[in-house]
C-alpha cells in the first residue's frame, strides 16, 4: 500500500544552483496535478471570442492601435524631430484644463520637454470615441489629433506636417 503525501508537501527534486563556487541546494516549488476538468466534470473553458473575430480586441486596444498606426505614418517623415517624444494615450483628460485651453473638451495635448522629462503628447481615448461615428472615422480623427499635438510641437501648420490632415 502506498502512502498518501499531502499536495502542498510534493516537491520535484531538488534543484542544485552555483553560487561562487559553493553549491545550494534548493527545493523546486510544489507541482500540483494538472486539472483536467472544472469542478463539474464537462470539461474546461475554452475562449468566449476567437482571436480571429474582431471583437476579440477591446476598445481601448484598437484605439491604442489607431494612435500607433497614426505615429508610424508621422515617424518616417519627421523621425529626426520626433526622436525622443513619448506618445501616450489616457482615457479622460484632467478636470483643470491648461491656461490655454478655452472651452470645449481637449482631444489631446501636448507637454513640452521640462526638466529631464522628454516630451509628451497625450491622446484622450474617450473624448476622441464620443465624438467618431464608426471605426474608419476613428482612424481619420486619431490621425488628425496626432497631427495637431506634433504641429504645435514642431511650430508649423498641421497640413505642412500631414498633406492628408482635414480640420
Amino acid at each position: 500500500m502506498r502512502s498518501h503525501t499531502p499536495l502542498a508537501t510534493r516537491t520535484r527534486p531538488r534543484a542544485v544552483v552555483t553560487v561562487a563556487g559553493v553549491k545550494h541546494r534548493h527545493p523546486a516549488p510544489p507541482t500540483l496535478p494538472a486539472r483536467r476538468r472544472d469542478r463539474r466534470g464537462r470539461g474546461l473553458r475554452g475562449p468566449v471570442i476567437p482571436p480571429t473575430l474582431p471583437g476579440y480586441r477591446t476598445r481601448a486596444e484598437r484605439f491604442d492601435d489607431h494612435v500607433l498606426d497614426a505615429v508610424e505614418a508621422l515617424e518616417r517623415r519627421w523621425a529626426r524631430q520626433l526622436d525622443g517624444t513619448e506618445f501616450a494615450v489616457e482615457e479622460v483628460p484632467p478636470s483643470s484644463p491648461a491656461p490655454w485651453e478655452h472651452g470645449g473638451v481637449p482631444l489631446g495635448r501636448y507637454f513640452p520637454a521640462d526638466a529631464g522629462m522628454p516630451a509628451r503628447i497625450v491622446v484622450y481615448r474617450r473624448p476622441v470615441e464620443t465624438r467618431a461615428i464608426d471605426e474608419g472615422d476613428l482612424a481619420d480623427l486619431i490621425r488628425d489629433v496626432v497631427v495637431e499635438q506634433v504641429a504645435h510641437m514642431l511650430g508649423r501648420r498641421p497640413e505642412e506636417v500631414d498633406p492628408r490632415y482635414h480640420a
